[in-house]
């Protein structure tokens, strides 16, 4: 199954080594949230949202409306 963070990592060309570093994780355990083998903390939820600019209701396809929320 594809992955949102896989489709907005790509669309900004971006490597998962690169996201990886922003989010302070191995680039192996960033892999694995893109291939759904592991969950996602929320922690890294909310960095990914804010980074993006979107929600994260967004991320995990709750909706594909990309406007981010008002804080």
């Amino acid at each position: 199954m594809k992955t949102r963070i896989k489709d907005l990592r790509e669309d900004n060309d971006l490597t998962q080594k690169q996201l990886s570093k922003l989010l302070n994780i191995s680039q192996v355990a960033y892999s694995y949230y893109e291939l759904n083998k592991r969950n996602i903390p929320i922690e890294l939820l909310v960095k990914l949202a804010d980074f993006y600019n979107t929600s994260i209701d967004y991320l995990l396809y709750r909706t594909d409306d990309m406007t981010p929320y008002k804080k």
